[in-house]
């Protein structure tokens, strides 16, 4: 029972998860047995981020098998796509909206974010910014986080902006500017992605900059709930690093 309830403990108001639910051969063990991988995964975090949604639009009845195959808690992060980031840099980016919102509301309560990763070349436009936004929360009111990386987005009129339509601003490791790996915006809750360091997606983390990162986040957590996303899945590295984590969590809250 004390197990459970420091489980519980964990998984709010600190979340920690990864870019996919791919399980690496030298860590599968730690993960229960399940009628897939999404449900071997789901045994041991309670978000996921799903990326592939950037590149190609999923079927409804795909995103409705996604949520019945894990537990109620679980929650998924979805992408927003690169046709509405990257191709129309969300100018009259709208109608772009409707059929991914449609698509993904087959979540159901399964459903806890939506990430917006924004261009590097992408510079702030608060005309655009602000239209875009009002256009995606006349549409929903499910949690969004957004991944800018051009510098002009970390000024405080983009950070006021980012809060008005109460958006969170991204805590990207490794920072493409000064104050990029500090969540911003809404703060609420607070999403933190960490890609792998020197090398974005490849390198793996040391147990010491896992317990910088476990210490951010847990005084963001004084603020309201955090999710801590791995994505340095190129080496297979997102998973052990998370499972790290989250140790690490429990230890500071044992």
């Amino acid at each position: 029972m004390a197990s459970e309830a420091r489980k519980a403990r964990l998984d709010r108001p600190v979340r920690v998860g990864c870019a996919g639910w791919s399980l690496p051969a030298d860590v599968a063990h730690a993960f229960a047995t399940g009628d897939s991988v999404l449900q071997r995964y789901a045994s041991r975090f309670p978000i996921v981020e799903i990326n592939t949604s950037f590149y190609r639009p999923h079927q409804p009845a795909t995103y409705a098998r996604w949520a019945a195959s894990v537990p109620h808690g679980f929650r998924f992060s979805v992408k927003m796509p690169q046709a509405i980031s990257h191709v129309a840099r969300l100018r009259g980016a709208a109608p772009l909206l409707d059929p991914f919102l449609h698509a993904v509301g087959n979540l159901g309560d399964r459903l806890g974010a939506l990430l917006l990763q924004l261009p590097p070349s992408l510079a702030y436009d608060g005309r655009t910014a602000s239209a875009f936004f009002r256009a995606l929360r006349r549409r929903s009111a499910v949690r969004v986080a957004c991944e800018p990386r051009h510098p002009s987005w970390f000024d405080a009129k983009a950070d006021a902006l980012l809060d008005d339509h109460d958006i969170a601003r991204v805590a990207a490791d490794p920072a493409s500017i000064a104050g990029a790996d500090q969540p911003g915006g809404a703060r609420h809750w607070s999403y933190w992605r960490w890609h792998g360091h020197p090398r974005a997606y490849y390198s793996a983390y040391p147990a010491s900059e896992l317990c910088r990162l476990a210490a951010a986040a847990t005084q963001a957590a004084a603020l309201g709930e955090v999710w801590v996303i791995l994505d340095n899945t190129a080496h297979g590295h997102a998973v052990p690093n998370a499972l790290q984590l989250r140790t690490l969590l429990e230890q500071a809250h044992a």
